[in-house]
């Protein structure tokens, strides 16, 4: 395995492990914005007792998604410093803004948050919490950006031997760029949704503290099932422009290797990348796939083989994690409508809550699948039609990175498992007695 291979994987278990906390430090930090919300509206304890349960778990969640993510930023320079050099004025900027204005917005009114209980007004602090959500959003925004304009990239000029940045505005207002951080951000709410009704299910079949709890599943389900609903749209949305912007990662993910007029969609497929076909391909709807994905039923959509193999992504990874992500996309939107219905007395449905204590980690494997479709889908381009991966990494050997990646490997298990285990015993534990709470 070269230093390329080392230096991608290495990129890779640093970005999968990151991403398991930014989405639910999103999703439930919005959440805990209308718990004290709630608190401050009606003054009743019972809301501020949930602020603080779930707030506590937002606060661990949120620690460990900051430790692992400066390290991702360093990479740039010690793993890829020629794709830097190549378009740092683009991707370096936008970067920045995160770094300088919206991580510091967020980390500093986080802060005023975590230690503010006794020293702000119930307004202020509530304030502070909201103001958490919009920087985390603002930084999520920001973040995607940067991805996406590696995906589709617009608004620059080569200029010097590299890519220099002509038009911010069109960088930062592309619907690429907007659509994929919808689609991120109604992923990130789903988890946070079904990880409040799963927490609060163990508990609710424990029978323990049943009204908050019931109050805890009701907002988290209402949560969950707008935004299940609006991903199924947001993807449909999302992967229009990925067809527009990305052809190559489109027929992998579809598993199209010849261009067909009027293309149908196949329900059960299995990819043979080997012999450029699909050893079974079956329950076709005539015509389906051009519809979906063009809007015209009559529309050619691009097979593989219309690029040479060197510039194809990997179909197999790439096509079964698509299809795994659209399967639990529908799956969730379905048990959000069950879960929305049932959100009054949820404590007489034990056969839902137990699913949903079993669905806990399938939004983190969901999330995790739409990055594995976006990063591997995009191969063998760093920046999609621009720069080769090959031509991106840094000039360093082989056993200097395999090393730093069994660093990773190891530092990142234990911090998992320490922010985890942390996790799991908090929640476990449930809220806090207090007295005179209201129900």
């Amino acid at each position: 395995m070269d230093a390329v291979m080392l230096s991608r994987l290495q990129f890779a278990v640093a970005t999968y492990f990151h991403f398991l906390f930014v989405p639910l430090t999103l999703g439930l930090s919005l959440l805990v914005a209308i718990m004290e919300t709630q608190y401050v509206r009606t003054g009743n304890e019972e809301y501020k007792r949930m602020t603080k349960y779930w707030g506590k778990l937002f606060v661990i969640n949120f620690a460990l998604g900051v430790v692992t993510g400066i390290t991702l930023e360093f990479q740039f320079g010690t793993n890829w410093s020629r794709y830097s050099r190549y378009v740092g004025d683009i991707f370096g900027s936008l970067l920045a803004i995160e770094a300088t204005v919206a991580f510091f917005l967020e980390s500093t009114f986080i802060g005023l948050w975590i230690f503010g209980w006794k020293k702000l007004s119930p307004k202020v602090h509530a304030g502070c919490i909201w103001l958490v959500v919009g920087a985390s959003n603002f930084s999520a925004y920001w973040i995607l950006v940067a991805n996406s304009w590696m995906q589709h990239p617009v608004g620059y000029v080569i200029r010097n031997g590299r890519a220099e940045l002509a038009d911010f505005w069109a960088v930062i207002t592309q619907s690429y760029a907007i659509w994929m951080f919808l689609h991120v951000i109604a992923g990130a709410y789903i988890l946070a949704g079904f990880f409040v009704m799963g927490i609060s299910a163990y508990h609710l079949l424990r029978g323990q503290n049943i009204p908050f709890f019931k109050r805890s599943f009701r907002m988290a389900a209402t949560l969950a099932v707008i935004f299940a609903i609006a991903e199924l749209v947001i993807g449909d949305f999302h992967g229009k422009e990925m067809v527009k912007a990305q052809p190559s990662k489109a027929a992998a993910a579809e598993a199209v290797w010849d261009s067909t007029k009027g293309a149908p969609m196949y329900l059960f497929v299995i990819p043979d990348e080997a012999n450029e076909r699909n050893s079974v391909q079956l329950l076709g709807i005539p015509k389906l796939l051009s519809w979906v994905a063009h809007g015209d039923s009559n529309a050619v959509y691009k097979g593989l083989k219309e690029w040479p193999k060197d510039q194809r992504p990997p179909v197999t990874a790439t096509f079964w994690a698509f299809r795994i992500m659209v399967a639990l996309g529908i799956f969730f939107a379905l048990v959000a409508i069950i879960a929305w219905l049932k959100r009054n007395n949820p404590e007489n449905s034990p056969g839902l809550l137990r699913l949903l204590l079993f669905c806990i980690p399938l939004p983190y494997l969901a999330l995790e699948l739409g990055w594995t479709v976006t990063e591997i889908g995009r191969q063998p381009w760093i920046v999609y039609g621009m720069m080769k991966t090959s031509d991106a990494a840094s000039k360093v050997a082989q056993s200097q990175v395999g090393i730093s990646l069994a660093a990773f490997i190891v530092v990142y298990t234990l911090l998992g498992i320490g922010c985890f285990y942390l996790i799991a015993k908090f929640a476990r534990k449930g809220p806090e007695p207090i007295t005179g709470a209201t129900t």
